[in-house]
């Protein structure tokens, strides 16, 4: 039987980022035996979990994964308890970590998610998300998740951690620098369309009777010609729609991309927009 010294100790502390003292008592109970010790504590954490299942998760954090080698990303919003651990270095690795593992994935829900293996690791995706339990000491909840291949990926993650996009596109290859830009554009702007073909035409028809009703309203327009109240009426249209369509937006970066919509940056770089997914801590719907 090993002893448990304290280099042993240390030893375990690395592998599992657990504290000292819980290291110690692992290995004490597993009488020295390395591997049977990093169970013992998988099992306390998975424990930990479960005392503490009815507290609220309302603080989290996005993580985003992309590899445009193998043409896949993810995304996905990890809830905790409190607001400072969500800014910890274990819980943004966790949130990553996860979006990484989720890019890979086959499952269709979170419950199918959290028991595939964890690549790499040992055990399961939950494994994974109690080993941060353990350290935190706090419930850490996967809310939601989503799964993007085939296409050309960017990605931003607010510095806070409370918002995040994946953008996807379609061309011969990726700007990653470009993308990032596009996706932090999404982030800060949130807009609820990717191209004017994706607005529904209901919506379209309740943008032109506004801007009817705002041209019938103003009186400099009376008795102008139908093709001049025409003109006015598309303009001001497209005024509309920039302000809700991605494509016609101007990049919110606007020192770095002048007089310059994100459709423009976007089709100077031989990239097309296919669609975005946004993640904000809490929302509802996305």
């Amino acid at each position: 039987m090993p002893a448990v010294t304290p280099q042993l100790v240390k030893q375990l502390r690395d592998r599992t980022d657990q504290p000292m003292g819980l290291c110690k008592q692992a290995l004490d109970v597993t009488g020295g035996d390395m591997e049977q010790a990093i169970a013992w504590l998988q099992q306390q954490n998975s424990k930990m979990g479960v005392k503490r299942e009815g507290n609220e998760t309302a603080e989290g954090r996005v993580g985003v994964y992309f590899d445009n080698a193998a043409k896949k990303a993810a995304i996905v919003e990890l809830r905790c308890e409190s607001a400072p651990s969500a800014k910890s270095d274990p819980f943004i690795a966790l949130a990553n970590d996860l979006a990484k593992a989720a890019a890979t994935s086959s499952a269709a829900d979170v419950a199918s998610f959290l028991a595939e293996p964890f690549p790499g690791g040992r055990g399961t995706v939950q494994d994974r998300i109690n080993d941060a339990v353990g350290v935190i000491r706090e419930k850490m909840v996967l809310h939601r998740f989503e799964r993007l291949e085939g296409g050309i990926y960017g990605g931003y993650v607010h510095h806070d951690g409370t918002v995040g996009v994946i953008v996807e596109c379609r061309g011969p290859a990726a700007q990653d620098e470009l993308l990032r830009d596009v996706a932090a554009h999404i982030a800060a702007l949130n807009p609820p369309y990717v191209t004017v073909a994706s607005v529904p035409a209901d919506v379209i028809d309740k943008e032109k009777a506004l801007v009817k009703a705002e041209i019938d309203a103003d009186p400099k327009n009376a008795g102008k010609p139908a093709n001049i109240l025409e003109k006015i009426a598309d303009g001001k249209l497209r005024t509309r729609l920039a302000e809700m369509v991605l494509t016609e937006q101007p990049m919110a970066n606007g020192l770095k991309y002048p007089n310059t919509t994100v459709g423009a940056a976007l089709k100077k770089a031989g990239l097309e927009v296919v669609k975005f997914t946004r993640l904000k801590v809490g929302a509802v719907t996305y």
